[in-house]
């Protein structure tokens, strides 16, 4: 019977890790494919290693949170498995309303479901993590803000980063040993910005794995029914094959309804929201890497776009001037103006900036999302105790 529940407990595990890689793929590794820098395949297989390394040393503190720290008592295997199917079902709600879903915020309300039941909430662990919760988008925002504002318009004018025509390296034959040499159409600042992608991109992969190995494992770990390593490779080939299978589409679209930003833009919101939700991890804090990236760009934005005016003036909204709202999109050759000043023609038709109603959507799905899963999980809990 053990052997039963726990399979079944498994294949949950491998369910929430399989919808996880096809969402995260998209997030780490969208902005890349879509500039041409990399194959979908090639992301991929990158997301998968990076994932596991995430998981394998970042992600054990948040494994250590969300298996004894948010109630106190262990969960059992049945328990455990029940936990699994709500986070599945947080993930299933989200796809449908094609919103990024916040699983570790899903997967920490269905544990908290489950600690409501049997009056076995740790409050204060609680506390700790929703206070992050409500701290991470202004921290993301108001970085953007900051870079967008101040560094972002010359790092554009520096940092422009293309895809030229043919392969990026190839081999020199010329010589007794074939070396290495740049594409017939590749420059050494393409190759130099197609490098900091790629870090990048395996940086938040890194992240990823930090923050969403545990989601898929960690009710299964709490139970005793399975080591921490073993679980570890489980939830990773099940992010891996949603990163071969369904992320080939996300990958596609990301970024398309939020914003319609460069691939610059892009990689300034990866590097902060990494960093954000690396170091949240690092300190056992299960962290939604949706939440930074989405913040981190409407912040990036607003800082572009309040160039025009004074910091007062942006902060208390007291200006009418017309902001650049669409300078994100500007060309790179764009001249780039002091603080206060207006904006050239070129910069202010440069075209949208993102979608509000597609940021509130996604605002409202971190609310949603782990209010739904707490209650279902704790309307099961009490109509099925012995579980």
């Amino acid at each position: 019977m053990v052997e039963t529940v726990l399979l079944v407990g498994i294949v949950a595990s491998i369910f929430v890790g399989f919808n996880i890689g096809g969402s995260s793929t998209g997030i780490a590794w969208g902005p890349a494919v879509g500039a041409g820098l990399l194959r979908k395949v090639t992301a991929a297989g990158l997301m998968t290693i990076f994932v596991f390394l995430g998981g394998w040393t970042v992600g054990r503190n948040v494994m250590d949170t969300l298996s004894e720290g948010i109630i106190t008592i262990e969960i059992s295997l049945a328990a455990g498995v029940a936990v699994l199917f709500f986070i599945g079902l947080g993930i299933l709600v989200a796809n449908v309303f094609g919103v990024p879903v916040p699983t570790s915020m899903v997967t920490v309300g269905a544990i908290a479901g489950l600690g409501l039941a049997t009056d076995t909430v740790n409050y204060a662990e609680i506390g700790r993590i929703v206070s992050w919760w409500v701290v991470t988008p202004i921290i993301g925002f108001w970085i953007g803000a900051t870079v967008g504002r101040y560094i972002y318009p010359e790092l554009n004018r520096r940092f422009e980063i293309r895809s030229s025509e043919g392969p990026l390296l190839a081999l020199d034959r010329g010589g007794s040993v074939p070396k290495p040499t740049l594409g017939p159409n590749t420059t050494i600042q393409e190759l130099v910005g197609t490098c900091v992608v790629l870090v990048i991109g395996c940086y938040m992969a890194f992240s990823a794995g930090a923050s969403n190995v545990p989601n898929a494992v960690a009710p299964l770990v709490s139970s005793g029914a399975l080591d921490r390593n073993p679980a570890i490779i489980i939830a990773t080939v099940a992010i891996g094959f949603g990163g071969f299978t369904i992320a080939r589409r996300t990958m596609e679209s990301v970024g398309s309804e939020l914003s319609d930003i460069p691939l610059l833009a892009a990689l300034v919101v990866m590097l902060t929201a990494s960093t954000i939700t690396t170091a949240l991890s690092w300190a056992g804090i299960p962290i939604s890497l949706v939440m930074a990236s989405v913040m981190t760009i409407v912040g990036l934005g607003w800082g572009r776009a309040t160039r025009p005016v004074t910091a007062r003036e942006a902060i208390r909204g007291e200006s009418d001037a017309e902001l650049a709202t669409g300078a994100l999109k500007a060309e790179p050759d764009a001249p780039v103006t002091k603080i206060g000043e207006a904006e050239p023609n070129e910069v202010l038709d440069a075209g949208s900036l993102f979608n509000p109603r597609a940021v509130m959507k996604y605002i409202s799905m971190w609310i949603i999302g782990p209010a739904m899963s707490t209650l279902l999980a704790y309307g099961f809990f009490i109509a099925v105790p012995f579980v």
